[in-house]
């Protein structure tokens, strides 16, 4: 007898759909598996084996096949085991019920327990696209899973369960579907902005950046308060998007990052590489192609620190997903894209020892070293940094001034009010920020008067700006121009902006 399981294998941030076939014929005792199985597919067979027994089932002493199919599809991960158990069930006529609407994903325990798998999102996103409306999944991956609206979800605790449910002695309750809401954000307000002393213009940059969703970098002595700074972005950002949300847990629910008490990403990530990362974990990749810091980062903030202390290679394959917001990482199966749009903050000392400009300690780098230090981050790669910042040392009366500043929830507030004007102004445009907006966008929202075009041409001629460079300076005065609540962009909006082109 043939037993034909629904069941859906992970590919990129997608899933394809995997018909697992069991048949049972007489012969010598032997359990295959086929149909390109990586090792820890074809080990499900041995936890099948002991989740049957113990489980109270039996596996009888025959020749048992299971293809997954189609055969020429990589499966890889532990996802397969309760489909296959179902199927050997099914087989052996152990388990008479119709099933063939349902997709089955969940690994097993030896005791028959089912255990929490990876990527459960983006998975039944995909087989619902794909026609699917009914899941039986493992009991911890439910909460994940209830954010898919017009879905049908059955989380099972272990594999008794599923087969009470299929048999109908014991229906399982479908899962509640999942309730999005701003008020669930639980912002973190250890590093507050009001904790930083000094640096207005700083701070005044940080905002502008994360009202429009500009890149921003940060060049300044050690000490100066960089890293603080960029360690505030999380507690202004807007807060995300039910669509926003859905795509960032996606991604995070591939490398099994999801709180599952939560189910989906509430805050807006913020990802802080080592220098010593590699550029496939910056970008993603390996021989099984999973995300990348810069994917993780889609939606939120990708911080490096000390900048110039990266590989080079990693800087430059920024360059792409700054520009696109997406990375393409091609293998030799296939070319697989997952999204990257993040705000990119990061910092460097102005030379190696760190002191050039500095008005109180001597710089002990020559000319040279300055210039090489300086050269590892590429001009290109400058090119697509909107705001680029001198970050000046604190003076000791700053330091000891008490008196109250302003705190990372009233920033957040008049965030949240700039991101909104966008999102009304953008929402035939299929974009969110002003950083984002293509060279169609600049031409139709961001009209400039005469003293505006001529503070910018004598920019773009004494600056030797780029024509990119050109664009984003009219992005950041957008954004200005939105922050002060203005439908047109004023000369005093593009004079702040090209002054933010520190290098």
């Amino acid at each position: 007898m043939i037993a034909k399981i629904n069941s859906f294998a992970l590919v990129g941030l997608g899933g394809i759909p995997i018909n697992v076939e069991v048949d049972v014929n007489n012969g010598i005792p032997a359990f295959e598996i086929v149909g390109l199985a990586d090792t820890a597919v074809k080990e499900a067979k041995e936890r099948v084996r002991s989740a049957l027994k113990n489980s109270g089932r039996i596996l009888p002493s025959k020749r048992i096949t299971a293809n997954f199919a189609p055969a020429d599809v990589k499966k890889e991960g532990s996802a397969f085991d309760l489909p296959l158990a179902v199927g050997v069930l099914k087989a052996t006529a152990q388990l008479i019920a119709e099933f063939s609407d349902v997709v089955f994903l969940g690994e097993l325990s030896l005791d028959g327990e089912l255990r929490r798998i990876n990527g459960v999102l983006p998975l039944i996103i995909s087989a619902f696209s794909a026609g699917y409306k009914k899941f039986v999944i493992p009991k911890e991956n439910v909460k994940e899973a209830s954010f898919v609206e017009g879905v049908t979800v059955y989380g099972a605790k272990n594999l008794n369960e599923v087969i009470d449910h299929l048999s109908g002695l014991k229906p399982i309750e479908p899962a509640v579907c999942g309730q999005f809401s701003e008020s669930f954000v639980k912002p973190n307000y250890n590093i507050d902005l009001s904790l930083v002393k000094g640096q207005k213009t700083a701070k005044r940059a940080l905002e502008v950046a994360v009202s429009g969703g500009h890149n921003i970098l940060f060049v300044g002595a050690p000490g100066t308060g960089k890293t603080m700074l960029a360690k505030c972005i999380p507690t202004i950002m807007p807060d995300m998007t039910f669509s926003e949300a859905l795509e960032t847990t996606k991604i995070h629910s591939i490398a099994g990052l999801i709180n599952p008490e939560e189910g989906i990403v509430f805050n807006r990530p913020f990802r802080s590489p080592h220098h010593t990362a590699s550029t496939v974990a910056m970008t993603g990749g390996g021989s099984t192609v999973r995300p990348g810091e810069i994917s993780f980062a889609h939606n939120g903030v990708l911080f490096l620190d000390e900048m110039p202390e990266y590989n080079r290679s990693t800087l430059e394959a920024l360059r792409q997903p700054l520009e696109d917001g997406v990375i393409n990482v091609s293998r030799s199966a296939g070319t697989i894209t997952f999204p990257a749009n993040f705000i990119l903050c990061g910092s460097m000392n102005p030379c190696p020892c760190g002191n050039y400009g500095s008005a109180t300690k001597e710089c002990t780098c020559s000319p040279s070293q300055i210039a090489r230090y300086k050269a590892k981050i590429s001009g290109p790669l400058l090119d697509r940094i909107d705001l680029q910042i001198q970050v000046d040392e604190v003076k000791y009366s700053e330091l000891s001034d008490d008196s109250e500043a302003e705190t990372s929830e009233t920033v957040k507030k008049r965030v949240n009010r700039t991101r909104l004007i966008q999102k009304e102004r953008f929402i035939e445009d299929g974009i969110l920020t002003n950083a984002d907006m293509g060279e169609k966008q600049i031409k139709k929202y961001c009209k400039l008067s005469p003293d505006c075009e001529k503070l910018l041409k004598n920019a773009y001629e004494s600056l030797s700006l780029s024509p990119r460079a050109r664009s984003r300076i009219i992005k950041v005065a957008r954004t200005i121009a939105d922050m002060a609540c203005y439908e047109d962009i004023k000369p005093e909006h593009i004079l702040e902006a090209i002054s933010y082109r520190h290098s």
